[in-house]
């Protein structure tokens, strides 16, 4: 049992250094599974570590990643939300200190967040809780698989599929979509909608969509705003993301735009 105790924590600890410098290297944050490919890739694992549980199919070490990062979340090192995984300042100064005081100054973290509350503890007999429950852990990881899940779904449609799945969703939260573009040429507007079925009423709502490319760029985001009249609200939905000067030029914009990408439209 102590070969394990020391298993449990050597891997957690190499892990949770790994994870944090490898946001650190990517702008402080990443797609949680996308974060997990930079771990295997940059971390050797034993063969225990890449063992597979039984009850759950869960790979050993993706399990205690998913458990010990709760301690990480709790300590102020990492916020976790819509599958994307955020390092804080607080986990950028705590890289400084180094592995082993990184992993102390998380346990002792989490330590001071759970005291009093009724909460899985992360304590000296935590490894045994997750060799024996590892499903109830592999659990708190169905949030990040749904959203790959909804993600994946997302990037096999084609640009015309993803444009109805917009327009879609536009009716559901109580839009009507006057205009969708049929294929070919759309004079830069793909989706207009309105509050009301008449269109009488504003604001009248522009949509640009463009799907599985390259981020959109701030040439693009100023096509949509030329579009723009006066009260018009200007929808720039991108699966591949938008550039920092896009993104920029759209926060700047006296129209109202707003950009969407995969994360925020799932």
């Amino acid at each position: 049992m102590e070969k394990i105790k020391s298993s449990y924590k050597t891997t957690a600890s190499k892990i949770i250094f790994a994870a944090l410098n490898i946001l650190k290297d990517n702008n402080c944050e990443m797609p949680w599974k996308e974060l997990l490919k930079e771990i295997e890739n940059k971390v050797e694992f034993t063969d225990w570590e890449k063992e597979r549980y039984e009850k759950s199919g869960s790979i050993r070490w993706q399990t205690i990643c998913g458990f010990y990062t709760m301690g990480c979340v709790k300590a102020g090192y990492l916020i976790k939300k819509n599958g994307i995984w955020y390092l804080t300042p607080e986990g950028i100064e705590a890289i400084k200190e180094g592995e082993k005081i990184l992993f102390e100054n998380m346990i002792q973290g989490y330590k001071n967040w759970e005291n009093n509350r009724n909460v899985v503890k992360i304590n000296d007999d935590e490894e045994t809780e997750i060799e024996e429950n590892e499903e109830i852990f592999t659990f708190a990881n169905l949030s990040e698989k749904a959203i790959d899940g909804m993600s994946d779904y997302i990037n096999k449609k084609n640009p015309y599929e993803f444009q109805d799945l917009i327009s879609a969703l536009l009716r559901g939260m109580g839009y009507y979509t006057t205009f969708i573009a049929p294929k070919g040429k759309d004079g830069g507007v793909d989706i207009i909608a309105y509050k009301d079925p008449l269109g009488t009423s504003t604001p009248r709502i522009q949509v640009q969509v463009k799907h599985r490319e390259n981020t959109a760029s701030v040439k693009e985001i100023r096509e949509l705003m030329g579009l723009l009249k006066n009260g018009d609200v200007g929808i720039f939905v991108s699966s591949a993301g938008f550039s920092s000067d896009a993104k920029s030029t759209a926060r700047l914009s006296n129209s109202h735009i707003e950009l969407i990408d995969q994360n925020r439209f799932i």
